[in-house]
């Protein structure tokens, strides 16, 4: 439940509150000011009757002393009446006390299940991303790497060449004749354990070499020597 109607609910249900506590306060105003009426009669009945005790007859002391008990029993009811207003008043605020206590407890339950919601959302996107970015960084390794070997070739004719790979059928069984660069010869040369291998024969980038066309190739790059070829094919292919 949103913020917006834990509040719209709780302020409806004590729309009526200030009517209520206004109209018990009243009625405790009421019964104080009968009270204070009745306290007024009981004082004037006791001067008269301390005033007149010798010529009052039995008759009249025992009247007025019935009115006095009377007046004290009416100021005993009104007294439990008040006690019985302040009660409803107290409990009708602490019921709305109360209700308030549970929604923000709800309310508090309902952030925390939101914020664990966002984190679980963010971590799984941020491991996305990191996923990602790891992919992009091995493609720009594996890219500059073989940018890398073209540049150190040291062939004077002119930098390492890939071209698209040649379609099945079109080359023969491999010759014994491969270019100017040897697998062997690789072998032999301090290799990056680092570096990226390609080819058939899982060796680092050298010489010349032609590249798969296929998307879905995971070698990509093949040596001349490996695939039977010993110069780049001519016209289209």
């Amino acid at each position: 439940m949103a913020a917006g109607m834990y509040l719209e609910h709780y302020l409806d249900s004590i729309e009526n509150l200030p009517f209520e506590l206004q109209r018990n306060f009243n009625l405790m105003r009421d019964l104080d000011q009968r009270t204070e009426d009745l306290k007024g009669q009981i004082d004037s009945l006791a001067k008269e009757y301390t005033a007149n005790a010798r010529t009052l007859s039995s008759e009249q002391k025992l009247s007025i002393l019935r009115q006095i008990q009377q007046s004290y029993s009416k100021c005993k009811e009104f007294g439990d009446d008040k006690v019985q207003l302040a009660m409803q008043t107290y409990e009708m605020v602490d019921k709305h006390i109360r209700r308030l206590d549970t929604d923000l407890a709800r309310f508090e339950a309902d952030l925390k299940e939101k914020q664990i919601e966002s984190t679980d959302y963010d971590s799984t996107s941020s491991k996305g991303k990191k996923a990602e970015s790891r992919q992009k960084e091995k493609k720009t390794a594996k890219t500059r790497s073989k940018v890398k070997s073209s540049d150190e070739d040291g062939s004077p004719k002119s930098a390492q060449k890939k071209v698209k790979l040649l379609q099945p059928g079109e080359f023969n069984t491999p010759t014994t004749n491969f270019g100017n660069v040897h697998p062997s010869d690789v072998l032999d040369m301090p290799v990056d354990p680092n570096e990226p291998t390609y080819c058939l024969c899982h060796q680092v980038s050298y010489g010349e070499m032609i590249g798969c066309d296929n998307t879905d190739c995971s070698i990509e790059w093949f040596h001349f020597a490996c695939v039977g070829l010993t110069t780049k094919p001519r016209g289209k292919w």
